[in-house]
């Protein structure tokens, strides 16, 4: 029994450090998370209220046109994010790390955009993109009076727009992710393979990228929760237009509802769908990364 009390005594500054963590953990987002599922079953208006009306907001939510275009813009533009933002960012990974010159200048500057806010990023390329004095207006002043493009202002091509400037703000980040990830390899392995004769391609397909599974898993959860939570670059570029609802996407919807509409029963059950598409990424992650070690 005497060793029990050591043991509970032993780092005791450093817990005693981590109680405001652990309460504001559970008190703030613990409980923001709950007091938020919980009023989502209510009539709330302009001022939270506990009159149960069951699962009324979610039968409203899901039949609102706007909530299911948001939805579909969500799903088209994630899964396009996530294609190009991880293809890409591993591409670059790869043609860094074969010990180019100025390594560090060109992965400062590809990582510099991720320093940057969505409202800045957005911005930025709601001006690169302006058909008035953009790329469209500077090929047509090298002559090409024809050149036309305008995505910002279609609304069939509207998310490519966002896309485009969402790739640019995070592709230099996941680069780095899988450039570390890279870095981590064994030299041994390339030695190997090159004494076997692979080739320099089938060796990333075969070898390197299922040793790199953490890594891709860790990336795919960070970018998918960001999409999740994609709002600021939708506001700053078009909010939400053109046309009224081309660009709508969830995180729109709960802020409209909430805060315009006054309508916080709503904003609370679009708010719990948006949680419950973020458990379905994080719930995967963590059996993979810890429930499949324990089994392995």
């Amino acid at each position: 029994m005497s060793g029990q009390p050591k043991r509970l005594l032993r780092n005791l500054n450093a817990k005693i450090a981590a109680l405001p963590m652990i309460l504001t953990t559970l008190v703030v987002f613990v409980g923001g998370t709950v007091w938020t599922v919980v009023y989502s079953f209510t009539d709330s208006k302009l001022l939270p209220r506990l009159r149960w009306v069951g699962l009324d907001q979610y039968e409203r939510l899901w039949s609102n046109s706007r909530w299911l275009i948001s939805i579909e813009n969500l799903l088209f533009y994630g899964v396009m994010s996530l294609i190009f933002t991880i293809g890409m960012g591993f591409l670059l990974a790869v043609l860094m790390d074969q010990k180019i010159r100025f390594e560090d200048t060109f992965r400062t500057i590809m990582l510099y955009p991720f320093a940057l806010s969505f409202i800045v990023t957005g911005l930025v390329w709601q001006w690169i993109l302006n058909p008035q004095f953009g790329v469209q207006e500077i090929v047509r002043s090298w002559g090409w009076e024809s050149f036309n493009f305008d995505p910002l202002n279609n609304p069939d091509t509207v998310l490519y727009g966002l896309l485009i400037a969402g790739l640019w703000q995070g592709t230099g980040f996941v680069m780095c992710l899988m450039l570390a990830g890279l870095r981590g390899i064994d030299e041994d392995i390339w030695k190997a393979a090159r004494v076997d004769g692979i080739p320099t391609w089938k060796t990333y397909l075969v070898v390197i990228v299922p040793m790199m599974r953490p890594v891709f898993i860790t990336t795919l959860v960070i970018v998918a929760a960001g999409i999740i939570r994609l709002y600021d670059l939708v506001v700053a570029q078009t909010s939400g237009g053109p046309g009224g609802n081309a660009s709508q996407v969830p995180a729109m919807y709960v802020y409209d509802y909430m805060f315009q509409a006054q309508n916080l029963g709503q904003g609370f059950a679009a708010s719990t769908m948006m949680l419950l598409s973020v458990l379905i990424v994080l719930i995967p992650w963590a059996y993979l990364e810890f429930g499949g070690k324990k089994h392995g």
